[in-house]
């Protein structure tokens, strides 16, 4: 079944917000460098307020509220920052081991697929930055606030301990902060609902309406073309992240062209296989064709519709390997799977026809069919679970919804679906009595 969309705009620089967003980089030194500058302007201003002091001896300053507590330290100014200063190195050792724990924990338990929503995770990110930044400040401070050998000539860090105390006060709150979202990423349950939800919300947005503002009713699909002229990927190898559809309708219409995008969203793409196939006109430059590409090391879930389902099936088939032998959370992943393909269940699958502001057909993208999202969903699955009792069961009660909220021309998928669990079933099972349990649907399995 074709479908007519137009998927949102992600805006200016979209590659350059993706790399920050999988980037562990830009945040922390982002924090290394407003700590520095931070620093660099404290001192300058207790330096000010230290001349200030000196000559304007109708008030002492240190008498105001705001910067008494760092007059009364004096000479232990330097002993406090210093204590803060270690403090901070500690907690950025701590960090980062539970960071690794985390990474390994999530590889090894759930799947490889999930570790990006720890690179993406901003409180991570944000915690480390203020660490470092409160290290790099704090270290700064020691050395400039140096005592000198006229106590009078002194400079009192009257900001500077204030401001030190109250990044430490920072850190540690997003210190507890970060500790509970680390934990909750630990829990394999907090993760499926984070793919899950990011699934739902990428099937919405698949969805959208065609262009606003066009003119008159759409023209019809056009029929396969086997014609016109190939555009190879030349460009380095990789996966096919994401497209840039406005920026390929907008080139098609401009040279009256029809492109047909070969791969999927989420294929990887080899040097010189087929790109695009281009019918209606003159092929266009290569470089323009590509550079609508985002090509990256892995499958995001940006615009791949299948991603989702893949990263839930890869924590079930975890699950159920007898290294970790835990029905229980694959009967749980089969649950998001479920809600995901109920979703996809009224969705034009299939092939996505871009229109441009006439109506008329400009890209031409191929989309999972309705019977490949159910293969995904449930063949690793039901051959990796076939011999728990468990899972057959929530299989079975999976089947029986979708049968019934799938539109009919997408129902024989699901029966499908349905005759190889029972022939795995009846050809694992020792009798006839246990294939029956095994089959009878149960939202949770066993209970």
């Amino acid at each position: 079944m074709a479908m007519t969309v137009v998927r949102r705009s992600r805006g200016p620089f979209p590659t350059l917000r993706k790399r920050m967003r999988n980037s562990f980089l830009f945040v922390p030194f982002t924090g290394l460098l407003l700590g520095w500058l931070l620093a660099t302007a404290v001192v300058q201003t207790d330096t000010f307020i230290h001349d200030l002091d000196a000559r304007w001896t109708a008030v002492d300053l240190a008498d105001l509220w705001f910067l008494r507590t760092a007059a009364d330290l004096g000479a232990s100014a330097e002993t406090a920052v210093a204590s803060m200063s270690s403090a901070m190195l500690t907690f950025i050792g701590v960090v980062f081991s539970i960071t690794l724990v985390a990474l390994q924990m999530a590889a090894g338990q759930f799947s490889p697929r999930v570790l990006r929503l720890y690179v993406e995770s901003r409180v991570t990110k944000l915690t480390l930055a203020v660490f470092l930044c409160t290290f790099l400040y704090t270290l700064r401070l020691q050395k400039e606030y140096t005592a000198a050998a006229d106590a009078d000539d002194a400079v009192v860090p009257y900001v500077g301990a204030s401001l030190a105390m109250g990044f430490v006060v920072l850190s540690l709150v997003l210190f507890v902060v970060y500790v509970h979202s680390t934990i909750r990423l630990m829990r394999v349950t907090y993760v499926m609902d984070h793919v899950g939800e990011e699934s739902l919300a990428l099937i919405r947005e698949s969805a959208e309406p065609t262009l606003p503002g066009q003119d008159g009713e759409p023209e019809a699909d056009p029929p396969p073309d086997p014609g016109g002229s190939l555009v190879l990927h030349v460009w380095r190898p990789g996966v096919l992240q994401a497209v840039d559809v406005e920026r390929l309708v907008a080139l098609a219409e401009r040279d009256g062209l029809v492109l047909h995008l070969i791969p999927r969203i989420g294929d990887f793409l080899v040097p010189y296989t087929p790109l695009f196939r281009v019918t209606g006109g003159p092929t266009p430059p290569d470089d323009a064709l590509q550079a609508a590409l985002d090509i990256g090391v892995e499958r995001t879930t940006e615009q791949d519709l299948a991603f989702g389902i893949r990263q839930l099936a890869d924590i079930a088939a975890r699950a159920l390997s007898p290294a970790v032998n835990d029905p229980t959370t694959a009967v749980q992943s089969l649950d998001r799977i479920q809600v995901l393909l109920t979703a996809l269940a009224r969705q034009p699958l299939g092939r996505a026809h871009h229109r441009g502001r006439g109506g008329a057909v400009r890209l031409v993208e191929t989309l999972p069919s309705w019977p490949e999202l159910l293969d995904l969903a449930l063949t690793e699955i039901r051959d990796y679970g076939v011999g728990s009792v468990q899972v057959t069961r929530r299989i079975a009660a999976c089947l029986d919804d979708l049968e019934q909220l799938a539109p009919p021309e997408r129902r024989e998928p699901v029966r499908r679906h349905r005759d190889l669990l029972e022939e795995a079933v009846w050809t694992a099972a020792p009798s006839p009595l246990r294939a029956a349990f095994a089959l009878q649907p149960d939202r949770q399995g066993i209970g």
